[in-house]
C-alpha cells in the first residue's frame, strides 16, 4: 500500500510539472466565483478549442484548471463574466500537493461531449426545461431530438442525452384531471397520436415504450443518460410494463389489462423496483415512487436536501456529479419531486437525500457500458413550477447550486476514465 501510494504521488507531481512550467488559468468554483454556471461553458469551450482541462475535484468547490490557453482563455472568461486566476510554477505545485494530501483528485477532461436533448418542439410546450435553460445560459451547444430521431438510430451520434420533462407511459403527463379541456392538452394528445400512427404503433404508450427501450440500448452501449422530473419514474415504469397495457381508457380507448401490476418486470428497469402503479386518470401521479405529496406537507423554507461526500481518489464518478460550493441545497418540486428510498435498487448510488427520511433526490447507476442519472424536481430555482409559468431567468441565479448539479452531468462524459490501484 505504501509503495503504491508513493507511485501515485509521484505520478501526480510529474503530471503537474509541465503545467507548472508555464502560466495556466484556474477557474475557482467556491463562493468566490462570480458566475458558476457560465464557468461550465468556459470549460466546454476550452475543450472545443483543444485546450487541456483538469477538473480539480473537491478543490475550492470543484475548480477547473485550463492549460495551454493563456490569454485566449483569460479573454473568454472576462467576456463571460467568469472569475479566473492565473497560476503556475510554485503556486500550481502547491495546488497539486494539496489535492494529493486531501480528499481531492485531478480528473482530465478529454473532449467536449456531443449533447442531445430529447424534447418536442419547444413552441408547443407549456413548461420550460431546466437543462435546456442551463445549456443555453452556459452557451453549451446541443441538438434537440424526438422519437423519430431516436428510433432512426441517431442516438449513436451523441455522448450525453437528457430526457426532457416527459411521460414515457403514454398518459400525456397525467394532466387529464386538470387540463383535459385545455386547447394545448387536446392539441398535444392529437399530435402524439398522429406521430405514433405515422411510426406504425397502435397507441402513444406503445410508441413511447419503444423510445424508452431505444434509450435503454443506448445506455447499454456506453451512453450517458440524464433525466429529471417525470422522465425519471415514467421511464422505469415504461420499461417494466413492456408489452402490458397499463393506461386507463381516456388515454388509449380501453382499460388497463387485468393483472397488470403482477406482470411488471422490474429486471428491465434502471433505478426502481417493487413500485405500485396509480392508473386512475384523475390522479396526478404515476406510482408510489414519487414523494411529491409528502413534500407538500412541509413548509418550503424547510425543504433542503444534502449532497453525499465521496472519496474523490477512489470514487471519482459520484464525486464529479456532486461537485458544488455548498453541501446543503434548497429543494424544488416537480411532477416527480423525489424518490422513495425503499424502492431504489440496491446497486444504485444515492448522491443526495433528505437525512432521516425515506426520501432521495438524486441517484446514479451503471447499466451495461453506460450510466444513468436521475434528478428529482422540475426547476432548481422555481420551487413550485406549474403549467404556464414563465421560464427562469438564469442571469438572476448564476450561482445556483441546483443548476450546478445539472451541469456537472453535462461535463461528466468528458472525463478520462482512470484506473487507480490500491
Amino acid at each position: 500500500m505504501k509503495t503504491s501510494n508513493a507511485i501515485v504521488t509521484t505520478l501526480v507531481i510529474l503530471a503537474g510539472l509541465a503545467a507548472a512550467a508555464s502560466a495556466s488559468s484556474l477557474v475557482p468554483m467556491d463562493l468566490t466565483q462570480t458566475d458558476h454556471l457560465k464557468a461550465y461553458g468556459v470549460a466546454y469551450w476550452a475543450l472545443e478549442k483543444g485546450y487541456r482541462v483538469e477538473w480539480l475535484l473537491n478543490y475550492r468547490g470543484g475548480s477547473f484548471h485550463i492549460l495551454d490557453g493563456g490569454a485566449d482563455v483569460e479573454n473568454e472568461c472576462r467576456y463571460r463574466g467568469v472569475l479566473f486566476e492565473t497560476t503556475g510554477g510554485a503556486a500550481l505545485q502547491s495546488i497539486y500537493a494539496t489535492i494529493e494530501s486531501e480528499n481531492m483528485e485531478v480528473v482530465l477532461l478529454e473532449k467536449a461531449p456531443a449533447v442531445a436533448l430529447y424534447a418536442p418542439d419547444v413552441n408547443v410546450q407549456q413548461w420550460d426545461d431546466a437543462v435546456m435553460l442551463a445549456l443555453d445560459y452556459a452557451e453549451i451547444p446541443y441538438t434537440v431530438i424526438w422519437d423519430r430521431e431516436v428510433q432512426a438510430g441517431d442516438l449513436s451520434d451523441y455522448d450525453w442525452v437528457h430526457l426532457h420533462h416527459e411521460d414515457f407511459t403514454g398518459q400525456y403527463g397525467k394532466f387529464y384531471g386538470s387540463y383535459r379541456n385545455a386547447e394545448w392538452y387536446k392539441k398535444r394528445q392529437a399530435d402524439f397520436e398522429r406521430l405514433a400512427a405515422e411510426a406504425g404503433y397502435p397507441s402513444v404508450a406503445a410508441h413511447k415504450g419503444a423510445t424508452a427501450r431505444e434509450f435503454r440500448e443506448y445506455v447499454g452501449r456506453g451512453g450517458f443518460l440524464f433525466s429529471m422530473c417525470s422522465a425519471t419514474d415514467t421511464y422505469d415504469i415504461a420499461l417494466a410494463a413492456t408489452g402490458i397495457d397499463i393506461v386507463a381508457e381516456p388515454f388509449d380507448g380501453d382499460p388497463p389489462e387485468s393483472g397488470y401490476q403482477e406482470r411488471l418486470d422490474y429486471s428491465r428497469t434502471f433505478a426502481f423496483e417493487g413500485f405500485e402503479l396509480i392508473t386512475s386518470p384523475m390522479v396526478y401521479e404515476f406510482s408510489d415512487i414519487d414523494m411529491t405529496e409528502e413534500v407538500k406537507s412541509r413548509p418550503e423554507e424547510t425543504d433542503y436536501f444534502t449532497l453525499f461526500d465521496f472519496a474523490a481518489k477512489y470514487d471519482p464518478v459520484p464525486t464529479m456529479l456532486t461537485q458544488c460550493h455548498v453541501d446543503i441545497v434548497k429543494g424544488f418540486m416537480g411532477q416527480t419531486t423525489s424518490f422513495r428510498r425503499s424502492l431504489i435498487k440496491p446497486h444504485v448510488r444515492i448522491l443526495a437525500d433528505y437525512p432521516g427520511r425515506d426520501e432521495v433526490k438524486y441517484v446514479h447507476g451503471n447499466f451495461g457500458k453506460g450510466t444513468f442519472t436521475f434528478f428529482g424536481g422540475h426547476d432548481p430555482e422555481d420551487y413550485r413550477h406549474v403549467v404556464g409559468d414563465p421560464p427562469t431567468i438564469l442571469s438572476m441565479h448564476k450561482n445556483s447550486p441546483g443548476y450546478r448539479l445539472i451541469l456537472n452531468n453535462v461535463l461528466f462524459p468528458a472525463a478520462k476514465k482512470k484506473e487507480r490501484k490500491t
